[in-house]
């Protein structure tokens, strides 16, 4: 059985499309960068995904309606001056367990291959223990090839100090093993608040590895944006917790 359920809303035809992910992270900094591109590029979204490894809630918006827990898929053509094409992974959740990282990586990764990607490239955070003004970028790569594009691009190179957890590293390990290679891009961040300043450091430096401009002139007001969301989908969980510890099982009735 598929961990991914993935609903396609158009069918496209793109040529050697670059994959991107950026799920939400530490600092929500992939997250942030790559909605903030697909508002300014004008991306169109061309599939959802949901999946039973996602945590098991919905999020209440403003207005009172709900909005499921899932992925999206976006794609650009012609960008910048290589007229790349690209697919952009987003959404505002990952798998909760690890078993169900490794399983929805490897279904939506099969789904994109269909579309003929041949590189990857993924964004997150990377801890660091208070904020700094100019945050620095860090990169992984998985062949000698892509480190010596990132030390071009001025981003400092990653080493022998851990592991990069969740989507963002599994995307790369998987697609490796297949023949597709990549690179994880990692903003400095305390990854205790919506870190915008970081997201606009990966994304000058993703604009710079595919030779494209981009205006960031407006990613404080989409990180204001990500905060109130993350902020109720956090309240949520919290009040389930909250009920579930306190053993009443008529206080859980309205979950259905």
């Amino acid at each position: 059985m598929n961990a991914a359920e993935i609903n396609v809303l158009e069918e496209i035809e793109l040529e050697n499309p670059i994959f991107i992910e950026a799920l939400p992270g530490l600092g929500h900094v992939g997250k942030l960068a790559a909605d903030h591109m697909i508002d300014e590029l004008d991306a169109t979204k061309f599939a959802e995904i949901y999946s039973p490894t996602f945590p098991p809630q919905v999020i209440i918006k403003e207005d009172g309606i709900i909005k499921n827990m899932l992925n999206e898929l976006y794609y650009l053509k012609d960008v910048g001056e290589d007229n790349l094409d690209l697919i952009i992974l987003v959404g505002n959740t990952q798998a909760l367990s690890p078993e169900g990282q490794y399983l929805i990586c490897k279904d939506i990764l099969e789904f994109v291959k269909g579309y003929g990607i041949d590189r990857i490239y993924t964004l997150g955070g990377m801890a660091i223990p208070q904020p700094v003004e100019d945050p620095k970028v860090y990169g992984a790569a998985t062949n000698e090839a892509y480190i010596e594009l990132l030390k071009e691009a001025d981003i400092e190179i990653r080493s022998n100090d851990g592991g990069i957890v969740g989507a963002s590293g599994l995307f790369l390990g998987l697609g490796v093993r297949q023949g597709i290679h990549g690179t994880c891009l990692m903003g400095e961040t305390p990854g205790y608040f919506i870190d915008a300043e970081s997201a606009e450091a990966i994304l000058k430096k993703l604009s710079l590895l595919l030779n494209f401009e981009i205006n960031v002139d407006k990613l404080d007001e989409r990180a204001e944006e990500t905060r109130q969301m993350i902020a109720k989908a956090q309240q949520m969980e919290q009040d389930l917790i909250n009920r579930a510890n306190a053993g009443n099982a008529d206080d859980l009735r309205y979950i259905g």
